[in-house]
């Protein structure tokens, strides 16, 4: 069981891979969770959107798309994440790239975890749970 970082045609982002997987687990412990296999691809906006599409049926841009594989308390999925979106959204929110990178990864691994973000309530608990996670990881 592993955590793997992969890019796509896009430059690797800067992260501690070490330091960061340490932080995805102790999150998921958080909710009771064990780490299975759990693949972050990094990629463009072009691929997110194609994934889109093909998978989702969605026609826009995003900046997280998480296929789930979890069984009972095992997590584990691909997550794909367009860089070229979360450096759009760590300006429109004035945040840094890191903060930013940081929050979509964890915010992969929340939904892992069975938190969802489709009413206000949610959303509201989704952005508490990622609020808390990144002071765990002292960014």
């Amino acid at each position: 069981m592993a955590i793997t970082f992969q890019a796509e045609n896009i430059n690797f982002p800067k992260i501690k891979k070490r330091a960061t997987t340490k932080w995805i687990k102790s999150v998921a412990n958080k909710y009771d969770k064990q780490i299975g296999d759990i693949c972050y691809l990094f990629c463009s906006d072009e691929k997110i959107l194609e994934i889109n599409r093909q998978f989702l049926n969605h026609d826009f841009y995003t900046d997280i798309i998480a296929f789930d594989y979890s069984e009972g308390n095992k997590i584990s999925g691909d997550i794909f994440i367009s860089l070229e979106t979360v450096l759009s959204n760590s300006q429109k929110y004035q945040t840094s790239f890191d903060e930013e990178l940081h929050r979509v990864m964890i915010h992969g691994i929340l939904h892992l975890c069975g938190l969802n973000d489709k009413s206000d309530d949610e959303i509201r608990e989704m952005r508490k749970a990622e609020e808390e996670a990144l002071r765990m990881l002292n960014l």
